[in-house]
């Protein structure tokens, strides 16, 4: 399968997404997306998480971005957030997979509350 296989109009394969840079408000590379969360009953993408940190992939911290904080940007390559690699800094995060409850509603509602995006 060719890349534009992958890519129809609007859409595009998870597996496209997955290691997309994303910038930050200032333009500068913060990481790059390391899976999307979807939504079990609507099927919309809720949250991107970010790898962030570490060397050569080794050690990132994850940070889950609201879906809706981000936007593509052709001329980058990439998907640009609101945040600076300052204001990532200070982001909810975890460390492993086993470090984050993506079923209590408290703490997504904290990712969404930091970042200014609505809960949905």
């Amino acid at each position: 399968m060719t890349v534009d296989d992958k890519e129809i109009g609007n859409l595009i394969g998870s597996d496209k997404v997955e290691g997309t840079a994303v910038y930050g408000a200032d333009e500068r590379k913060i990481g790059s997306i390391e899976r999307v969360m979807i939504d079990k009953k609507s099927g919309r993408v809720s949250y991107a998480v970010l790898g962030f940190g570490g060397i050569l992939g080794l050690g990132n911290d994850h940070y889950p971005l609201p879906w809706q904080s981000l936007k593509y940007d052709t001329r980058l390559g990439g998907y640009v957030t609101g945040v600076t690699e300052a204001q990532l800094r200070g982001a909810p995060k975890y460390g492993s997979e086993r470090d984050w409850n993506w079923a209590d509603i408290g703490t997504t509602r904290a990712v969404n509350d930091y970042y200014g995006v609505p809960f949905v």
